[in-house]
């Protein structure tokens, strides 16, 4: 198969195609559209934002984008080793098997029975043992009652229904944001000159290219864990959750 980059540029050549018309219809930005034509990979944010931007360029021009990611994926995705495999599986024994954490050795349940028996026999001996020289229990006079409050209940906070989302860069971190109904409101590499940004609706899809960035989700501060990849979120008014890597907003 002819290179990735020289494809989609023979592609684009034959359909008589600026590279700016493709910046304005695929929302990718010139720069990286070169970087593919030019197979320059590590000018790209990662692989995920790779083989998103192939699949849309790709489509575009009316080429079939999955062959080109399969191809991508081929010829430069390292394939993990029989050892890192291993590491990701549960530990084994000697003879292979799943290794079970012993659990701890539990009491008949003749002896529990027995047991609470016994202790609720010593209870009822202390209470009878307790009383006046007469035989008799003291009786508490008004004067000695312990005067017993009731402390008001704290009241539920109402659940937010409104998710309140600021993105803050901390350095040069290349983004994706989509809302519920699937419209792409940021695509765009944002840095700390450029400010920051912020949205409202029920849910948003993100994807940023690494950790440079931190979120304000209704007021509360999120910071985005390091990752040798993009990283995807789900962003509900509750909070957030990470998606795996083929749910990228890109």
């Amino acid at each position: 198969m002819p290179d990735i980059g020289a494809t989609l540029q023979e592609a684009r050549m034959r359909a008589r195609i600026d590279i700016s018309e493709v910046e304005s219809a695929t929302k990718i930005r010139a720069k990286y559209l070169r970087a593919i034509e030019n197979e320059e990979w590590e000018m790209l944010p990662g692989p995920t934002f790779v083989k998103s931007f192939l699949r849309t360029y790709a489509d575009y021009l009316g080429v079939d984008g999955k062959l080109l990611v399969e191809e991508y994926k081929l010829r430069h995705e390292p394939v993990p080793s029989e050892a890192e495999l291993q590491s990701l599986g549960p530990p084994l024994s000697e003879h292979g098997r799943q290794m079970r954490t012993p659990r701890p050795p539990r009491l008949p349940r003749g002896v529990v029975v027995g047991a609470s028996i016994v202790a609720l026999l010593a209870l009822l001996v202390v209470l009878g043992s307790i009383g006046n020289d007469d035989g008799e229990a003291p009786v508490a006079t008004q004067e000695t009652r312990p005067r017993t409050t009731t402390a008001p209940r704290p009241r539920p906070r109402p659940v937010p229904t409104i998710a309140r989302l600021t993105l803050i860069p901390t350095g040069e971190v290349y983004v994706c944001l989509r809302d519920a109904g699937g419209q792409l409101l940021v695509s765009t590499t944002m840095t700390p000159d450029n400010g920051s940004q912020s949205f409202r609706g029920r849910r948003f899809r993100l994807t940023v290219g690494n950790s440079n960035i931190r979120l304000r989700l209704n007021g509360r501060v999120v910071n985005v864990q390091p990752s040798p990849d993009a990283t995807t979120f789900e962003i509900t008014p509750r909070g957030r959750r990470q998606l795996p890597p083929d749910r990228n907003a890109c």
